[in-house]
């Protein structure tokens, strides 16, 4: 669990930084450079990556406690609506005119979801982790950006073909999830 909890503070504390210390972000800029501050952002992410999945995979879980098979139904609907968010979250969209942070939202709902089917002690520290990260992080880049400046609304066509390709994702990765994360989401 040690080494979860380590993966976690470390993906925390590297998407913390820009909006905690912007001045020892800049500092780093200034003596890296834009490109190897980036490179050393991605590197310390793609660390943390590898420390949580080592970490869960390592971890026999115990389990606390298991919700009723309905949970299963609106877990996937909660992914669904993530998956749409996190889409949204890059590009023009009608979402941004009412979800300020979409992709942190997305990562809430994806972390509520999983722990509505997930009752079990490594579940419950990586989901619950996650999901309070990113309200942190929301309210804190909320404080940081001021007032909210809302995005013109794209065409219904961008629109749409945005929210397709969103669905598709989700759909393969449903399809791939025994594969990505070696559990099945069939009951």
């Amino acid at each position: 669990m040690e080494i979860l909890i380590a993966g976690l503070w470390l993906w925390s504390g590297v998407h913390l930084i820009p909006v905690l210390a912007p001045s020892m972000r800049q500092g780093l800029i200034t003596r890296l450079g834009e490109n190897a501050y980036k490179g050393l952002f991605a590197l310390s992410i793609v660390l943390s990556i590898v420390l949580i999945v080592m970490a869960w995979r390592s971890i026999e879980p115990s389990y606390l406690y298991t919700l009723p098979p309905l949970s299963r139904l609106l877990a996937l609907l909660l992914v669904l609506v993530a998956f749409i968010l996190f889409g949204a979250a890059k590009r023009p969209t009608r979402i941004k005119r009412f979800i300020r942070n979409p992709q942190l939202s997305a990562l809430i709902l994806w972390s509520i979801a999983h722990l509505l089917v997930n009752g079990d002690s490594r579940s419950l520290v990586l989901f619950s982790w996650l999901g309070i990260w990113a309200v942190l992080e929301i309210v804190l880049i909320n404080r940081r950006d001021g007032e909210w400046k809302k995005e013109p609304v794209p065409s219904w066509a961008k629109e749409i073909i945005g929210l397709v390709i969103s669905v598709l994702i989700f759909v393969l990765v449903a399809l791939l999830h025994p594969y990505i994360a070696g559990v099945s989401l069939r009951p």
